[in-house]
């Protein structure tokens, strides 16, 4: 789904979204990343959700996020709350959805101001 037209923005957008991949600022990534609204896309070494460990949620934690938006992939799952002390114990909340809800949820936030964290699962398939 295309989500804006213009391929030149300030910030960090997410401008399409599929079952395989994400679009910011038009261009195409299938792997997992980190995304913020001032800071360009970095790879995320995340390849399941399965995978994640708390060392995911504190280099997460270290950007310093008002929050958190996890995309789980092509479903919502919720991740366990050891995995997130990081980012609790710092008052940073972390949301989980599904990726396109994630994509979405992050485009809100982010043209509100909010410093969030989009942390996407890419390229798990089930």
């Amino acid at each position: 789904m295309k989500l804006h037209s213009s391929t030149t923005q300030q910030y960090q957008t997410v401008t399409a979204y599929d079952d395989t991949g994400v679009e910011i600022n038009a261009q195409r990534f299938d792997y997992s990343l980190l995304v913020m609204p001032e800071t360009p896309p970095r790879a995320w070494d995340v390849p399941t959700f399965d995978a994640l460990t708390t060392a995911h949620f504190e280099t997460i934690e270290q950007d310093k996020p008002d929050v958190v938006i996890l995309g789980t992939g092509e479903r919502q799952r919720f991740v366990h709350p050891k995995l997130i002390a990081a980012l609790l114990e710092r008052r940073i909340g972390c949301e989980c959805m599904d990726n396109k809800a994630a994509c979405r949820t992050y485009n809100i936030l982010m043209g509100e101001g909010r410093r969030v964290t989009l942390a996407l699962i890419l390229g798990e398939t089930r």
